[in-house]
């Protein structure tokens, strides 16, 4: 189907795609704007009508409805359409995913696809050359579109049976002899391998689902494959269990990992390319078993550290106290709590404020989970030497201006990262704590003196991650008013000028909830609080002082979220107490 290109007749400052000159045309996006859209997805390697819609610059239905009129194409709605009805094996599921598109139908030597964007000449190619058919476009709500998308993608386990078959057996004398270095063996060798292809699948999979972590588990006659999705582990795929051994070799060689040491827990990274201009970075753990080696794989997606202060989801105050923190010549900002509650992506986000030209700043971490150009990371090597405290001693000859120690562990790393924050220097870390004034008297016990606590800490935040409610679902809940006073919300504040949500569950979310948001404490270090732990204090004094001088708890902090429609109460409960 012939488009015409409605391109703005003078040429932009910035060569923008198809896209957005359609949509500057049209009047339904400012030049500036259409510029600092193609900026951003080019910083974040996504593409530029995953940032338009994700900004809200133009929603999904108004771009349909633009596009549709722009290039003379049809709109549909994808709502229509049976899902089921829908015709497979024509197009590659990954080309799909990687360009948002869906074969509604094929007629002769053409396939009708329905796609938001259909001046991507890249994807036109792409089907073309991979299905040897003229490609005609219909357009779809990019929403409704990415949904489709993800519903029609074949599951996990439908794919490791089409790709292994009844016949996939293997004993263990060929295990060992069958896995091969990528760099040793041909292109069909990797390619074509079936542990390949579902280990592919699979790290696809994760990644469209917006998965955390994924869990490869062998049992006694059992192997199973589970999500972390929005902090919830779910089980996804049950592959057979003959497939641990090849799997977890796999996994080992392209992590660089020693394949041959299957008796002690190793660490590694990988990368996988999930679009044409997108690559997600994996980190590795192994961890031998009863029955096989356990392996979890994090995803670690360099654009959260690029979200913003605002994205996190900072109250205002908050928000004040810890930005006036690191703008700080000195001194040491914490940040606390359980692992998997978004420490690192505070503390990257902390970083990005300050990577400037004129700042110069070392981080050691264990292992680095976020690659962050203009900032010297340095991987902590135990085996090798390479403490903590070794790189910390290193940065502090290297005239640093920030610092940051991905954890304090030992008393040694503690003195040496507080002597950089007492003598001129911004130092960021992290410690597992529950809240933020258990935190000192936790340093106090590790063996740092009072004083030195005192004069080095100026702030502390502690932090979890609550489920977000789904926007598209969320309803309102009935709850008693003596149920939200026990939850902690004072009698004032439940005087029905605020509605609860519930959650309920459509096709956009998982069971009620969509994505996840920080809950904070965040507390300065006043003069009166460094007057207590001058003196000694416990937590509970501290506690009760910062609670004096505004700083909220973390369950206040989740309430706040609940009064907001944020997330529910029962969320909020179940990550906080009191």
């Amino acid at each position: 189907m012939a488009a015409v290109d409605p391109a703005v007749t003078d040429a932009p400052a910035v060569a923008l795609p198809g896209l957005a000159r359609a949509l500057v045309s049209a009047g339904k996006l400012g030049q500036k704007a259409a510029e600092d859209v193609h900026k951003k997805s080019q910083a974040n390697r996504t593409r530029f009508i995953a940032e338009l819609t994700g900004s809200g610059a133009v929603s999904a239905s108004d771009l349909a409805h633009t596009m549709s009129t722009a290039f003379g194409a049809p709109l549909l709605d994808l709502e229509a359409i049976d899902l089921a009805r829908l015709p497979k094996g024509l197009l590659d599921t990954k080309i799909c995913q990687d360009y948002r598109v869906v074969v509604l139908s094929k007629r002769n030597n053409r396939l009708i696809v329905a796609t938001a964007d259909p001046s991507d000449s890249q994807a036109a190619e792409k089907i073309k050359f991979a299905t040897q058919l003229g490609v005609d476009w219909i357009i779809a709500e990019y929403d409704k579109l990415s949904k489709m998308v993800e519903a029609h993608a074949t599951t996990a386990t439908q794919e490791m049976d089409s790709i292994i078959g009844d016949d996939f057996e293997f004993d263990d004398a060929s295990m060992e002899s069958a896995v091969v270095d990528e760099e040793q063996a041909g292109p069909s060798e990797v390619e074509d391998a079936p542990v390949v292809k579902f280990l592919h699948k699979m790290l696809l999979d994760a990644f469209t689902m917006r998965a955390s972590d994924l869990h490869f588990e062998p049992y006694e006659t059992t192997y199973r494959v589970r999500f972390r999705v929005d902090g919830e582990l779910r089980e996804i795929a049950s592959p057979p269990v003959a497939i641990k051994d090849k799997l977890a070799s796999r996994i080992k060689v392209i992590s660089r990992m020693d394949i041959s040491e299957k008796r002690v827990p190793q660490d590694g990274r990988m990368k996988l390319k999930v679009g044409p201009d997108r690559v997600i970075d994996f980190r590795v753990s192994t961890l031998p078993t009863l029955f096989g080696e356990k392996i979890v794989i994090r995803i670690l997606d360099p654009s959260s550290a690029r979200l913003g202060v605002d994205a996190l989801g900072y109250d205002p105050v908050e928000k004040e106290r810890l930005l006036s923190a690191v703008q700080r010549p000195y001194g040491m900002v914490l940040v606390t709590g359980p692992t998997g509650s978004g420490k690192t992506v505070s503390l990257y986000t902390c970083l990005n404020l300050l990577n400037k030209p004129g700042v110069n700043i070392s981080t050691a971490e264990d292992p680095s989970e976020i690659n962050m150009p203009g900032v010297n990371q340095v991987n902590v090597n135990e085996k090798a030497g390479l403490t903590f405290a070794a790189a910390l001693k290193s940065f502090l000859r290297q005239d640093p201006d920030v610092i940051m120690v991905g954890e304090i562990r030992d008393l040694e790393t503690a003195d040496i990262a507080i002597k950089a924050a007492q003598t001129g220097h911004l130092v960021l870390s992290t410690l597992h704590t529950n809240d933020a004034p258990t935190t000192l008297t936790r340093m106090r016990n590790m063996g740092i003196a009072p004083f030195n606590i005192a004069s080095s800490v100026i702030l502390i935040t502690a932090q979890r991650l609550a489920r977000r409610l789904c926007p598209n679902c969320k309803a309102p809940a009935d709850i008693p008013h003596e149920t939200l006073l026990d939850a902690g919300f004072k009698d004032e504040e439940v005087d029905g000028s605020w509605t609860p949500y519930r959650p309920v569950g459509c096709s956009m979310c998982n069971n009620g909830y969509k994505g996840r948001v920080g809950i904070y404490q965040v507390m300065p270090i006043t003069d009166e609080i460094q007057r207590i732990i001058l003196k000694d204090g416990s937590a509970m004094e501290i506690a009760e002082q910062a609670k004096s001088e505004g700083v909220n708890s973390l369950r206040v902090s989740g309430l706040n979220k609940v009064r907001l429609g944020i997330t529910s109460l029962e969320e909020v409960l179940g990550c906080t107490n009191e």
